[in-house]
């Protein structure tokens, strides 16, 4: 009706961009691997943390994080600015700083190590996984393929040719 058509695709297909199930499946790996490492944090203090408390932190480590399709963090490309993080506020030269904020600090900084840890390792499963099951197309001499005439359409050539 509108003239739009489904565009179904998975993560690695060449033929559309799979932006979105490449994201999906890197977040769905770096969940897996985060619950994973533990279910729950403690700070300097003996508060602890469960895992909802710390998903901003994977959400902020993901988003901050260089992708190698750009080479550039998600903030960056979205927002144009990088997220600053606390360790940026305390370079400023701050002459005290309360305890409660370095453990909070140091707290975070953890769970932001291992969500980077864990997407590192489920961008590299990922990568392992699509090797292992992809295969490149052969094309020998002499050989058929199928083409789309619907490009050739604005091609100055003989209309034998196009057909």
């Amino acid at each position: 009706m509108l003239g739009s058509e489904l565009a179904f695709s998975i993560a690695y297909h060449s033929q559309t961009d799979g932006l979105g199930e490449s994201m999906i499946q890197t977040m769905e790996g770096l969940i897996r691997r985060f619950c994973a490492y533990s279910m729950e944090s403690k700070d300097n203090e003996g508060y602890t943390h469960d895992l909802v408390t710390l998903l901003p932190e994977v959400q902020l480590a993901y988003n901050t994080s260089q992708h190698s399709t750009t080479g550039k963090s998600t903030s960056l490309v979205v927002k144009g600015w990088n997220t600053l993080f606390p360790v940026d506020h305390l370079r400023k030269n701050i002459l005290t700083i309360h305890p409660t904020a370095k453990d909070f600090h140091d707290m975070w900084k953890r769970a932001c190590d291992a969500a980077a840890r864990c997407i590192a390792e489920e961008k590299e499963y990922n990568k392992q996984m699509w090797d292992k099951s992809h295969m490149e197309p052969e094309f020998k001499d002499g050989g058929q393929v199928l083409v789309s005439k619907l490009n050739f359409n604005n091609i100055k050539r003989p209309k034998k040719m196009i057909d």
